[in-house]
């Protein structure tokens, strides 16, 4: 057997040439896709930085949410594609409307707390239906006291009450011309939402007040008022005490204005506020202890509320002034005393044809209010 090896083959320079070529022309592929890769997110990038380079509603939104909203205004509100529809509403096609963009509605919330002094010290619950119910218990369980081999006899169970609040639709219908829209400096967001904003929060902070109950919220001084104590009143009936005089707060308005605190329970002064409007507490930043101390003390740090007699003062325009037979002093745990239901966010229906050349944005919310606990409030009358 020959064990001569077999001696190699000399590569062939033409193939090898051949190799490095597909070679370079593969990197050169790959360069080209990375940079259109590259220059793809730097347009994307380009696009988010001129969509949050807009003014701001509440602070800098997220590249994602700014580009949503940019879309949403140049394609819809100005433009009125119907396409834009698809991505931003939250109710069925058939009824023609959308929701309020997210930063939209969030601003009008803010606003509301600011302005609606009873909805930032009440109890607020989103529902989802105009229907809602709350069941309240108006008596506990009863006990008693027996020796160890007596009888047991039976205990009086809770009983239960059902508050629904009276609601109805509240609305704002701001318009804007076609050219406002056409105008690319217009911030339609800010101008919607403060718009909406401002017609809501007068509505509600008048109606949590004083509040018919008829399509509308019923106010809790609209509830019904007696002297009685807590043991005996009506469920629903507000206590009330007089102010000795009959056109003003009397001789003694301090001795009343503690009367009124201690007639709540121990339990609900926890949270409590005293409710006026500014006239009201004009009045009461005048008065004075034996001593000559003021019974009202400013708030000693910013964002602190003022206080009268070590409890907060909450300012409601829409309270009564100091007359005769008026109600202009509420102090209670309104969290415990008064229910606000909402039913769903803010809806606005746009439109472009009732009122031509003017755009009209129809803002409506659904809304109630009821007195919920009538013992965790009490009023002040100016009577003798």
């Amino acid at each position: 057997m020959d064990n001569t090896p077999t001696p190699m083959t000399a590569t062939d320079p033409l193939d090898a040439s051949f190799d490095l070529l597909a070679r370079q022309d593969q990197a050169e592929a790959d360069i080209t896709a990375l940079r259109g890769d590259v220059d793809e997110v730097k347009s994307r990038l380009d696009k988010v930085a001129r969509a949050a380079s807009r003014p701001a509603m509440g602070g800098a939104a997220p590249a994602s949410d700014a580009t949503e909203v940019k879309s949403f205004v140049d394609g819809y509100l100005r433009r009125g594609r119907e396409t834009e529809l698809k991505s931003i509403s939250g109710v069925a096609p058939a009824d023609g409307g959308f929701a309020v963009p997210r930063q939209i509605d969030a601003l009008i919330a803010d606003v509301l707390t600011s302005i609606s002094p009873i909805r930032a010290i009440a109890q607020v619950v989103q529902t989802g239906t105009a229907g809602y119910r709350k069941l309240v218990t108006t008596s506990g369980t009863a006990s008693g006291w027996v020796s160890e081999v007596a009888m047991r006899p039976e205990t009086a169970t809770p009983k239960f009450a059902e508050i629904a609040p009276p609601m109805g639709d509240l609305y704002a219908n701001p318009a804007a011309s076609q050219a406002m829209l056409d105008d690319a400096g217009f911030d339609i967001e800010t101008w919607l939402a403060s718009e909406i904003a401002v017609e809501f929060a007068r509505a509600e902070g008048s109606a949590f007040v004083k509040g018919t109950g008829t399509n509308q919220p019923e106010g809790f001084l609209t509830a019904a008022k007696a002297t009685t104590p807590d043991a005996t009143r009506a469920f629903g009936t507000l206590q009330y005490a007089g102010s000795g005089n009959a056109t003003g707060l009397g001789t003694a308005p301090d001795t009343k204005l503690i009367d009124l605190v201690h007639m709540l329970k121990a339990g609900y002064r926890q949270g409590a506020v005293f409710v006026m409007n500014s006239a009201t507490l004009a009045a009461i930043r005048k008065l004075k202890t034996v001593d000559g101390a003021l019974l009202w003390q400013p708030g000693l740090v910013e964002g602190q509320p003022d206080r009268l007699l070590g409890y907060p003062v909450v300012e409601a325009e829409d309270m009564p002034d100091v007359a005769a037979g008026t109600f202009p002093i509420a102090f209670g745990n309104f969290r415990s005393g008064y229910l606000i239901s909402e039913r769903g966010a803010t809806q606005v229906l746009r439109d472009p044809f009732t009122n031509k050349p003017f755009v009209h944005f129809y803002a409506t919310k659904r809304i109630g209010g009821k007195v919920l606990d009538s013992n965790a409030i009490k009023l002040l009358k100016i009577e003798l």
